[in-house]
């Protein structure tokens, strides 16, 4: 049964390729969680911010900056070539999203223009068109942030990219043959001075059942469907509490809030799902979604969406079968009453 409605994956980003578009996955750009920093690094090359002389490549495993608006910061990425062969790659710059569904955090591919940080960062000219790095060696790339002077205030994210120019595959899209090629991007944060204003809301709660024939003989299962949106203009990584309550305020479902492994960024919609393995079979019930933050214990948002849990296939069965019992009876009943007319009258005159 469904409440109401709304819109899965995996984020692939594609280069032109032959005029096609090539397959192009982003490990650590694409779909890294937020949870303990990971470097931006598929086995075979990588991406780091430039470590300092000595240290080790993986100590700084994202890019972290603050700036005021109109001020100039420069700093350097490494390409880690960690293969046995020679390696060229297009670098470039863009901002993140979080996938839609999910939440993962992506970067944009290279065919998208970026319209935030990834406008504010140049990488020197060496970087203009390919870069190749030897095999086991490593490429640094400077880079120079000049943040505008009507940057608005918070968290600015994007990240720098390296795609590997080689086709690694061949992928069918329809009828047409597209060649598949690789990427790993390092994230970029970037915050400017201002007024922080975190915004989180729970929007367009919605569940869909789906319970067994019989009921009772198997457990009812239902998906809680619902949308997070970021309406401030800092970086939160929510967390998440459901609850639902049946008829006469029983709980049927609590789970504690809980982390979602998670970063979703300023002006970004993600669509998340709740299994529920033994929802309701006969209840009126109502479902709440409330979340929140622990960085800002004062960010609280929820939602809610009702449904009517009814076991519909036996209620059907059991209706069908009710109505051919009175119908049964009724004939049955017309047929004894047709019968009773025919039955001839005693001649009682005669009988004298």
């Amino acid at each position: 049964m469904r409440t109401r409605l709304r819109t899965r994956s995996r984020i692939r980003t594609r280069s032109a390729l032959y005029g096609l578009l090539a397959g192009l996955l982003l490990l650590g750009a694409g779909l890294l969680s937020a949870g303990p920093a990971a470097a931006a690094d598929n086995g075979t090359w990588g991406v780091f911010p430039t470590p300092p002389a000595g240290a080790q490549m993986a100590d700084r495993a994202y890019f972290f900056h603050q700036g005021e608006a109109g001020g100039t910061i420069t700093d350097s990425a490494t390409i880690l070539n960690s293969s046995d062969k020679e390696l060229t790659f297009r670098v470039f710059v863009t901002d993140a999203v979080n996938t839609p569904v999910g939440g993962a955090f992506a970067l944009l591919p290279v065919e998208t223009a970026p319209k935030d940080v990834g406008t504010w960062i140049a990488l020197a000219p060496e970087a203009a068109t390919t870069v190749t790095v030897p095999p086991k060696g490593r490429k640094d790339i400077p880079f120079t942030v000049k943040v505008p002077a009507d940057a608005t205030p918070g968290d600015h994210v994007g990240g720098i990219v390296a795609l590997n120019t080689a086709v690694e595959g061949v992928q069918k899209e329809g009828k047409v043959q597209v060649g598949v090629k690789r990427s790993v991007g390092a994230r970029l944060y970037f915050r400017v001075p201002g007024p922080v204003t975190p915004g989180l809301s729970v929007e367009d709660v919605r569940v869909d059942r789906a319970a067994p024939l019989l009921p009772w003989v198997k457990d009812a299962r239902a998906k809680v469907t619902y949308t997070l949106v970021n309406r401030g203009n800092v970086v939160v990584e929510p967390k998440v509490r459901v609850t639902a309550e049946g008829l006469f305020g029983r709980t049927v479902l609590d789970r504690p809030a809980r982390e979602l492994k998670l970063v979703l960024l300023p002006g970004q919609r993600i669509e998340l799902t709740e299994d529920w393995a033994d929802a309701p079979q006969l209840d009126r019930v109502t479902v709440s979604i409330s979340a929140g933050a622990s960085l800002y214990p004062d960010l609280e948002s929820g939602s809610e969406a009702s449904f009517l849990a009814v076991p519909w296939p036996a209620l059907g069965a059991a209706l069908v079968l009710a109505g051919a019992a009175i119908v049964f009876r009724v004939l049955r009943v017309r047929r004894r009453a047709g019968s009773e007319e025919a039955e001839p009258t005693p001649d009682l005159a005669g009988a004298r």
